[in-house]
């Protein structure tokens, strides 16, 4: 048997993300066919107790809570930036001017100018952003679908992420609501994703007008954000965020409309997509909810028998998986950093026309 190439990898940060970024380290090889193995070697973060329970709990070899010594670091293979994302620029750009292979969470940078030297920073090593929700099987079902023609022509494209953790007493302090953390509020941790998920299913965005609210006095981040925009292709679309959707855990939906049909999802319902063919006989046309975990659907070989549901955590395996594929073949991934830039300058875009009430271009 052919010995497996040994990664190693630092993770900065020790949240949520962290724990998501932990398993997808551990599982990844349990799921798909690598050359590779994963050697988790050090986690960084600022709170010492909570880092060394983090590293006991997912099997990290080491703690540190200097992340520029880390980066640097000859027995490190991987830099996974997982912390707030004010820090994304100084610990991603770092890490590849040391020759890193550099993953990073969503949204890329708080700024276009940071987007735009992460970009440069990283280009000559292999990256990836965690716009995990491309590899929920049932939106890569709804990209092959739109690929084969099965929309027709667009016309609508509708979305919207919301959920209600704003309202909810101690979120304040919380650093997602601190805009010398976050950046943003709703904008960057929300909407980022329906701008990921609208690009790649329906191409590039044209033009935009958005609005922004906060509806806690004094708080320096957007609560929500809602978006009129004009993709490439001729079709129009509405966007919104907001962490005041009171009833909506994680509800992450889109619906797209075309000459031949709809097709919408709902993150709450992962495992399902919704087709409405209108190729058929009049009598016969209404809306179909199909399962998508297979036979013939995206990842089936991978996870489950048909029938068998998968979760939130397989979605950050699944883009694991297939960056590490794509990088023993040499070949392209996506979403990488420029993917991440493409989302940032449309984040840009949205926040300039909140401020001037008015239409932005985008090239």
């Amino acid at each position: 048997m052919t010995k497996k190439q040994t990664l190693t990898v630092a993770m900065i940060g020790q949240g949520f993300m962290g724990r998501a970024h932990s398993n997808a380290f551990h599982q990844v090889g349990h799921f798909f066919d690598l050359p590779y193995e994963i050697g988790l070697k050090v986690i960084c973060g600022r709170n010492p107790d909570k880092l060394a329970a983090m590293a006991s709990q997912w099997q990290w070899e080491e703690v540190s809570t200097d992340w520029q010594k880390v980066v640097s670091r000859p027995d490190v293979d991987i830099v996974d930036v997982a912390v707030p994302n004010v820090l994304h620029a100084p610990i991603a750009i770092a890490a590849a001017q040391a020759g890193k292979i550099v993953l990073c969470e969503k949204p890329l940078a708080t700024s276009l100018a940071d987007a735009q030297r992460m970009a440069q920073a990283a280009h000559s090593v292999p990256n990836l952003v965690w716009f995990n929700y491309r590899r929920v099987p049932a939106i890569a079902f709804i990209k092959r679908l739109i690929a084969e023609g099965k929309l027709g022509q667009i016309f609508h494209y509708r979305a919207n992420y919301m959920n209600q953790s704003g309202n909810s007493s101690g979120k304040s302090t919380a650093w997602r609501y601190q805009k010398d953390e976050a950046g943003s509020g709703a904008l960057g941790d929300l909407l980022s994703h329906v701008i990921d998920l609208s690009i790649y299913l329906n191409g590039p965005i044209s033009q935009l007008n958005a609005m922004t609210n906060t509806f806690v006095p004094g708080r320096d981040v957007d609560d929500a954000v809602s978006t009129l925009v004009r993709f490439s292709n001729g079709s129009v679309g509405t966007f919104e965020a907001s962490r005041y959707g009171v009833g909506c855990r994680n509800r992450n939906t889109f619906e797209i409309q075309g000459s031949k049909g709809r097709l919408s999802f709902n993150l709450e319902d992962m495992n399902h997509i919704e087709f409405y063919d209108a190729t058929l006989p009049g009598n016969l046309q209404g809306n179909s909810k199909i399962l998508v975990t297979g036979p013939d659907h995206p990842y089936e070989e991978n996870f489950w028998k048909p029938g068998h549901g998968i979760g939130y955590e397989h979605t950050f395996i699944a883009t694991l998986g297939d960056f590490l594929t794509s990088l023993s073949r040499k070949e392209a991934f996506h979403p990488n950093f420029e993917d991440g830039l493409l989302v940032q300058k449309v984040l840009d875009a949205v926040e300039k026309s909140a401020q001037s009430r008015s239409w932005i271009s985008l090239s």
